[in-house]
């Protein structure tokens, strides 16, 4: 009885320190584990041009807010009179977001630029939605970011009005960076 004891302690154990049963390393790390908002999800991206060495940085990324529907319209047309109303059957998403950029180490002088067409809004089953032609709320995010910098902004996106649980997910791709781990994931709602 107590062999049995033992081995079930030492099996719970080894279990939490490889992960079993605690999902809360995965957030954000795949779809179906989206951070929610106010959760921090950190990543790495390579920077560098060519065959020059490269440097890697952490980034980390909360969404601090989202805003959906009427009020998301009335935010985005206050932000510019050119903005359009959703076409029908879909609504208007904006996510507020922070961004914080670190070099891993020296020299550290590589800058990434953060622009809003980095992030994507999808339904829960990946099904990608195109992003709006609408200038979001002050402060937009983007801009040059250096190690050190943190930033926040708006983001705006459209999804259908019957998807209730759309998603975010965060991709170098339009930097020109490689970003090491995968995409980073989180709720729109």
């Amino acid at each position: 009885m107590r062999k049995r004891l033992k081995l079930t302690l030492v099996a719970a154990v080894l279990a939490l320190f490889m992960g079993y049963g605690n999902n809360a390393g995965a957030q954000g790390q795949s779809p179906s584990e989206a951070a929610a908002t106010g959760m921090t999800v950190q990543g790495i991206v390579e920077c560098g041009e060519g065959y020059n060495s490269h440097e890697l940085y952490d980034v980390k990324i909360s969404v601090l807010e989202v805003v959906r529907g009427e009020k998301a319209w009335e935010l985005i047309k206050a932000a510019s009179k050119s903005n359009q109303p959703p076409k029908a059957g879909f609504e208007y998403v904006l996510a507020r977001i922070k961004f914080q950029y670190f070099a891993r180490g020296t020299p550290g002088d590589c800058n990434h630029e953060l622009k809003g067409n980095q992030f994507l809004a999808l339904s829960a089953k990946g099904q990608k939605y195109d992003a709006p032609s609408v200038t979001p709320p002050k402060p937009e995010l983007g801009g040059t970011m250096h190690s050190g910098d943190s930033r926040e902004g708006w983001v705006a996106f459209m999804v259908p009005q019957e998807d209730k649980k759309p998603i975010m997910t965060y991709g170098v791709d339009e930097s020109g960076a490689v970003q090491h781990g995968g995409d980073m994931w989180f709720q729109l709602y």
